[in-house]
This record gives structure tokens, C-alpha cells and sequence, in this order.
């Protein structure tokens, strides 16, 4: 091998190691919000990714920012699937909001494990609050041939153990709905890394939310 392709050689190795390395929980880009989930278990760090999801890191940091999910659940939890949370006080009273989002899921991130997803119906643009995070490599979740899958828009920086002990929770049928913890795993807050929690927020937001309950 020549001095020129060996050179060549090993700047494509460095790149590709760096890459990898990158794209591993704990090593967030300087560029992109970093945001703390605070549950009563402990706090997930999540990077999120403007660039390839816009309106829908848009939608979830409007939300966080506004207390939207302070004092929500985890309310769907499957070992060796993922995490949900984003639509349900303890009491399983739902919280919802009216507006939708565009379905961003051919933009480029896979549904691999410790990766934040948008919870959906099967109308691809129904996303709303809810999202999951992805304990395992769910590739059935991602777009195919040209067909939407579920918008990935973080990825867990920290606290991939708080994640794991929320999916090993125990569950239960309650509301009839399944795989809700028996142990209520209560989201304390949501804000942005840094960003003051503020109980003026969360109570506004609250009464936002049962007054649209109402309608």
C-alpha cells in the first residue's frame, strides 16, 4: 500500500471511530438542547436533535418549557420494548392537547435503544404529547420502503439505569389499560438543562389542561 492510500486509510478509521462515539449515550453535540427528565426514581438526560426533527423538538420543548408534563406518569411500560409517558396524571385522568405534529420520521434517526420517539395513532401526523423511550433496538418502529415510522427526536445521555429500573417495574391493569406500574413513576418535571422549575408553569398549564378536558 502506498504512503498516500494508507494515509487515507487512517483518516477514514478516526472518522468512523469518532462517529461511533459520538452517537453514544453521555457525548451530547455542544449545539443541541440538553433537557433533565426529573422522575421519583431519578433524572434521564436527554440531547434533543433540532436538526433532524424540528417541529417536533419544537412541540416537546413548548410543552416541557410550559410544565405541560409535570406530575404525569409513566403510564405504559414493557420490558424489553420501551417506556412511555406524556398523557396520564397517577389517577389515570388524562391530560391531553389538541394540536398535533408532522410525522418527521424519514429525516434520518433509527429507533435504537436509549433513542426518544413520538407515541402516535396510526395516523402517521397524530403525535401530540406522549413520547417513549426505546430500551431495545426497535427496528420495526422506523419507516419502511417510503412509509412513516414513529419520529425519533433525543436520545438519553444519562440515566439509561433510572431507564431500566422504570422497565422492570411491575405492572398492572388499571383503568383498563395494561402495563401500568403499580407504583405510580411520577415525572416530576421536565426543563431544560439549567432552566429554573417554576410552580406558576405547572399549575397554569394544569388548569389549561382540565379546562380542555372539559370541552
Amino acid at each position: 500500500m502506498n504512503p498516500r492510500a494508507s494515509t487515507l486509510v487512517v483518516i477514514i478509521t478516526v472518522l468512523t471511530v469518532l462517529t461511533a462515539l459520538l452517537a453514544q449515550p453521555g457525548h451530547a453535540s455542544e449545539a443541541n438542547p440538553v433537557y433533565d427528565i426529573t422522575t421519583n426514581l431519578g433524572v434521564i438526560s436527554i440531547e434533543l436533535l433540532p436538526e433532524d426533527s424540528p417541529k417536533t423538538v419544537a412541540n416537546f420543548r413548548r410543552l416541557a418549557d410550559e410544565g405541560f408534563y409535570d406530575g404525569l406518569i409513566f403510564h405504559r411500560v414493557i420490558a424489553g420494548f420501551m417506556i412511555q409517558t406524556g398523557g396520564f396524571l397517577p389517577d389515570m385522568t388524562r391530560r391531553r392537547i389538541e394540536e398535533t405534529t408532522v410525522n418527521e420520521s424519514l429525516n434520518g434517526p433509527r429507533n435504537k435503544k436509549g433513542t426518544v420517539a413520538m407515541a402516535r395513532l396510526r395516523d402517521p401526523d397524530s403525535a401530540t404529547s406522549q413520547f417513549f423511550i426505546n430500551v431495545k433496538n426497535n427496528k420495526f418502529l422506523d419507516p419502511k420502503r417510503g412509509q412513516p415510522g414513529y419520529t425519533v427526536f433525543g436520545r438519553v445521555i444519562a440515566g439509561m439505569d433510572v431507564v431500566e429500573e422504570i422497565e422492570l417495574a411491575d405492572t398492572h391493569i388499571k383503568a383498563a389499560m395494561p402495563d401500568v406500574p403499580e407504583t405510580p413513576i411520577i415525572v416530576e418535571s421536565i426543563r431544560a438543562r439549567g432552566a429554573a422549575v417554576t410552580v406558576e408553569s405547572a399549575d397554569s398549564t394544569t388548569d389549561a389542561a382540565k379546562a380542555s378536558e372539559k370541552q
